[in-house]
């Protein structure tokens, strides 16, 4: 039995790097991953696909792995890097898409994340889990954007 914990994020934020640099560095996954927390493992499946293994959290009795698929699309004329869940890789479904928009003086980027993680405990758990695994993947993006924001020189 498993339980499916829905995560529905989404942020905006202001940073004093130009909108080519923001885009260079999100629109290239490797790059941008690198400044995402606890990732153990990036594997570049071809074709725009990246799988993502996260490190395991939780104590040695009870711990969860994330672990998916997504296929990326970077559109540079719109300022958009878009990325669906690939199906039948790993426990978790993600979709998201960052927009970059050049505000001349600053860069407005908008984060969107939705997604599913399936987690091997009974559903009674569900009360206890869905908030603990919600709130673990939200202090994760929390992080990954502030490591984003010091790599673009701070926020306006």
């Amino acid at each position: 039995m498993a339980i499916t914990v829905k995560i529905d994020l989404g942020y905006e934020f202001d940073v004093k790097a130009k909108a080519s640099e923001v885009f260079e560095v999100l629109s290239d996954v490797p790059t941008s991953v690198s400044h995402f927390p606890k990732v153990e493992q990036l594997t570049d499946m071809g074709d725009g696909v990246y799988k993502w293994e996260m490190e395991k959290v939780g104590t040695s009795q009870v711990n969860i792995q994330t672990v998916y698929a997504s296929k990326y699309v970077s559109d540079k004329a719109k300022g958009t890097v878009k990325w669906t869940p690939v199906k039948g890789v790993g426990n978790a479904l993600v979709g998201g898409n960052w927009k970059i928009v050049d505000n001349k003086k600053s860069t407005n980027v908008t984060l969107a994340i939705q997604g599913e993680i399936d987690v091997p405990l009974p559903g009674l758990m569900k009360m206890v889990v869905a908030p603990v695994v919600e709130g673990e993947f939200e202090k994760l993006v929390d992080k990954y954007i502030a490591n984003l924001i010091k790599r673009f020189g701070g926020e306006v």
